[in-house]
């Protein structure tokens, strides 16, 4: 029987699109000035502010007490951080191997994929997985997910017609990360 509870973390990993991208980056660069994170990221400077923020609230980013200038200054991952850097940077691999560029997921992209994964192949199902998600946050997603090639359709022929959902090779891949 498929779970019926979503991966709380990967659920707070996905919440911005750009949340994954910057925790790999950092756990990988022991820490970085803002400058930097928007050079590596190549992100707009409100697009990080806003993803640096929601990581702080979380508790996974912090200002570096120790360094920097208020002007320019230097974030490190805190210990619980560290712990999602993780898995955002084994997930950032993934995708740059199968050619999905960072932040190209919607924020139910990857919950979709592990959703698919844990055996839920309808699209009530996932919705019943993803509760707070709407219906057009799901159906972007999945078509999403599709013209990326991780997600493949099949209409079911009945009274009435039915879709079912599966992962691609490529997708299975990408799922294999997200567990």
């Amino acid at each position: 029987m498929p779970s019926s509870v979503p991966d709380p973390l990967l659920a707070q990993l996905t919440r911005h699109r750009w949340l994954i991208p910057l925790l790999a980056d950092l756990a990988a660069h022991r820490g970085a000035r803002f400058v930097e994170l928007v050079n590596r990221l190549a992100l707009a400077r409100d697009s990080l502010t806003r993803t640096l923020d929601a990581a702080a609230a979380i508790g996974w980013v912090q200002r570096n007490p120790g360094h920097g200038h208020p002007l320019r200054p230097e974030y490190i991952l805190t210990e619980s951080g560290a712990a999602a850097a993780l898995r955002a940077a084994t997930i950032a691999q993934v995708q740059a191997a199968i050619g999905l560029p960072p932040g190209a997921a919607t924020r139910w992209g990857l919950p979709l994929v592990a959703g698919i994964d844990a055996g839920h192949a309808r699209f009530n199902a996932l919705s019943r997985l993803l509760a707070p998600a709407t219906p057009r946050a799901l159906s972007q997603g999945l078509t999403a997910l599709g013209k990326h090639g991780l997600v493949v359709r099949e209409v079911v022929d009945g009274r009435p017609p039915s879709s079912l959902y599966g992962l691609t090779e490529t997708g299975r891949v990408l799922a294999e990360a997200c567990a």
